[in-house]
């Protein structure tokens, strides 16, 4: 069986310390190949329901009801497109987000995307820091400022699980969002909400009041830092770099993914919920976590109520924590390639956050926290984009995934959410910046001064990353199309490898007679391809072993001794199911260079009875493909 490339092995490994360090059984049932790859997701998916998300969730049930829940399923889809396609990438090319553009701008882009990124690192510790301070100060009443101290100490417990292996980390991991998920299953269950009216919720609809919130939503919801991360920890798992087990891999990373992010959308929604049946329902407006923490007890006549959103919230700040740190690692390696040790690492991200989380309580108090997290997720929001749009490039590149490019349908949808994500951010971004100006009297000079300079030098990093890769495309066409035509220019590569289509009838003559031929002319190898398709091999694949079956393998072994008499090397593969989708698949795991196939030359309306196989491959093989009329 073939392999693809791996050539990105000599290359520095993403994660190295846990890089392919999972194994992947072989012969075993569905569910524990499954189990094998349940995990990165998880990782992932405490960055959705971090202690950012849970100031506009709050806000957004206490304002409006359940109005907002269809923003919070919106959000949760796109977040598991990207998040595949995050995957994808790794998985595929064996490499994650921040060393693909590393390899693929000039040096000075990748440094800018590297500093945007480190300050969204940090904003996003930010929030993790005041969560957990948050948490502390609800459950056993340690000041704030204290709380955020204590947070420092978290780095030993860190260092201890990655030194046990990413099965520990991710049980860990799974652990805490398990007991998040349960404390607001108690909340649900103690504020009885209507489920009439929590369906309605997911019926589109914005007023002009609820579009801020909205956009705030969204902004906390998908998170830049995830995206590079997710394209690192797929590469944990062990995978052979054939094209079955890396189609094997983006598909159950593909259920991971779903699984593990509509656990998120379960709490973002729990939030929601809670809020909207306790606080709307008895008029309270609350747009602060402390807030509502104090208001759940009298309002639900019991204390566990908000006992278990402290913890809920104390879980919340230590599983995105550590996500956090795995985060910045796989930045830095990936974007300069420079490594440190893990723990030096996190004390300056979690120093960076702490500074200006202890400076805003002993000027503000508890109550600048809020205003605080919010410009954390402003700061998230900046840097989304340039997580987004090379993720699509990379991902639809064809040179960089081959067979696994995405499909048009999927570049059209990524686009549409990036135009989505981007458009929305940047008004919240827009609207904040607007706030803040027209709340600062006299230093409004300042702010126009640091901001419109900030502004333009992002929206040109923004505008480069979006539009560079098809400007070098079209000058790459358009120098290909002046190109003079040189001798070399006509000596083309010899065909090593030519699959034979076949049909199993006595056309297959006239296909092999122009075959065997091409083979002889190049010394390539021929490798016969025939697909059964009745209904057994449609339902269970290989699994399947009618007569047809039979009759089909033994007519293949018939035909590879008659070439093989004729001093050619023969391989056979038989497909099952569906023509064009087998010939396709068997050519790329036999990584033919020319593939020879009959066509018919029906017409309407024969073809739209019988329908074709010739066309469908031929728009969607990547390699030559020479057709014979048969």
């Amino acid at each position: 069986m073939s392999t693809i490339s791996s050539s990105h092995q000599t290359r520095s490994q993403s994660l190295a310390e846990v890089h392919a360090s999972v194994a992947i059984p072989d012969k075993v049932g569905l569910f524990k190949r499954l189990f094998a790859f349940v995990g990165p997701a998880y990782l992932v998916s405490v960055g959705y329901m971090d202690p950012g998300n849970w100031a506009t969730d709050i806000e957004g049930g206490a304002r409006f009801g359940y109005q907002l829940i269809w923003v919070l399923l919106m959000s949760n889809l796109m977040a598991v497109l990207l998040q595949t396609l995050a995957a994808r990438l790794g998985i595929v090319s064996g490499r994650d987000l921040a060393q693909a553009c590393r390899e693929s701008y000039p040096r000075p882009i990748g440094l800018a995307l590297w500093i945007v990124c480190e300050i969204a690192i940090i904003a996003t510790d930010l929030a993790e820091v005041l969560g957990t301070a948050i948490g502390l100060n609800l459950l056993f009443g340690i000041p704030l400022l204290t709380g955020v101290f204590v947070t420092a100490a978290d780095v030993m417990l860190l260092l201890y699980f990655q030194h046990l292996g990413i099965r520990k980390v991710e049980a860990f991991i799974l652990a805490l969002v398990a007991t998040i998920g349960g404390c607001f299953l108690i909340e649900i269950i103690l504020a009885k909400p209507v489920m009439s009216e929590v369906a309605k919720g997911f019926v589109p609809r914005l007023s002009k009041e609820s579009l801020y919130v909205a956009i705030g939503i969204l902004g906390a919801t998908v998170m830049p830092h995830n995206i590079y991360l997710h394209s690192a920890l797929v590469q944990t798992r062990d995978i052979r770099r054939t094209p079955q087990h890396i189609a094997q891999a983006c598909k159950y990373n593909l259920i991971d993914s779903t699984v593990a992010l509509n656990a998120a959308f379960f709490v973002n929604a729990a939030i929601l919920v809670m809020s909207a049946a306790v606080f709307h329902k008895s008029g309270q407006m609350v747009t602060e976590i402390e807030q509502a923490h104090a208001l759940l007890s009298p309002l639900l006549g019991t204390a566990v109520a908000s006992f278990a959103f402290g913890l809920a919230l104390l879980c919340s700040g230590q599983s995105s924590t550590l996500t956090g740190t795995l985060a910045g690692q796989v930045v830095m390696e990936g974007f300069i390639n420079f490594k440190i040790k893990p723990w030096v690492r996190r004390l300056i991200t979690r120093s960076l956050a702490i500074i200006p989380a202890a400076i805003t309580i002993g000027l503000m108090g508890a109550e600048g926290t809020y205003r605080l997290l919010i410009l954390s997720q402003v700061i998230l929001s900046l840097q989304l984009p340039f997580a987004v749009i090379p993720l699509i490039h990379f991902t639809s590149d064809g040179k960089r995934m081959g067979q696994f490019a995405n499909k048009l349908w999927v570049v059209i949808l990524a686009w549409l959410v990036a135009a989505i994500i981007v458009g929305l951010n940047l008004k919240l971004v827009t609207d904040t910046f607007g706030d803040w100006i027209g709340t600062a009297g006299e230093n409004v000079a300042l702010i126009w001064l640091v901001a419109l300079p900030l502004a333009g030098l992002i929206g040109g990093l923004l505008l480069y990353v979006t539009f560079s890769p098809f400007l070098k495309e079209a000058k790459r066409r358009r120098e290909a199309i002046h190109k003079a035509i040189t001798t070399a220019d006509l000596r083309a590569e010899p065909y090593r490898r030519i699959g034979v289509a076949l049909e199993a009838t006595e056309r297959d003559r006239q296909i092999l007679a122009q075959a065997i031929p091409l083979a002889t002319q190049n010394e390539a190898s021929l490798i016969l391809i025939h697909v059964a398709e009745g209904m057994g091999p449609r339902f269970w694949k290989d699994e399947s072993s009618d007569a047809e079956v039979a009759a089909d393998d033994s007519y293949l072994k018939q035909l590879k001794g008659e070439i093989e008499a004729l001093g050619h090397k023969v391989e056979t593969h038989l497909g099952f199911g569906e023509p064009s989708r087998e010939i396709i698949r068997l050519a790329g795991e036999a990584n033919l260079d020319l593939l020879v196939m009959g066509q018919h030359g029906h017409r309407f309306p024969v073809s739209f009875f019988t329908g074709s196989t010739a066309t469908p491959v031929r728009r969607k093989l990547g390699i030559p493909v020479f057709l014979v009329r048969v």
